[in-house]
């Protein structure tokens, strides 16, 4: 089984900062990835949502989405990097199929370097 028992999360402030500050980045309208190679058999994801998204309940609803999307996606994804999903305020009307599509878009970029 894969997905995000294989895989870990980014947890500490230092971490998403690295990968923001060393790492490259791909937008679109509802996500910006930031992702940067952590030489590990491994990935590390990170989901940030902000406060302009919506209030709590919304924040965490479009966390949960984009680490499901994530998760049922992860066994097409290489392994080896650290990867920092930002949503952004769009989101907050979004529903899993819009999510997922966005989701794939970002993570097949990845693929291509």
């Amino acid at each position: 089984m894969s997905g995000l028992n294989d895989d870990l999360s980014l947890k500490k402030s230092k971490e998403f900062n690295s990968v923001y500050k060393q790492g490259k980045s791909y937008v679109t309208k509802n996500i910006v990835m930031y992702w940067k190679q952590n030489n590990e058999p491994y990935n590390r994801i990170g989901c940030t949502v902000s406060k302009k998204v919506g209030n709590a309940v919304t924040r965490n609803r479009v966390k949960r989405l984009m680490k499901e999307t994530y998760r049922l996606n992860s066994n097409r994804i290489p392994k080896g990097y650290d990867l920092v999903f930002v949503a952004r305020v769009r989101m907050k009307d979004a529903n899993y199929a819009i999510v997922e599509k966005t989701m794939r878009q970002l993570l097949g970029r990845l693929t291509k370097g």
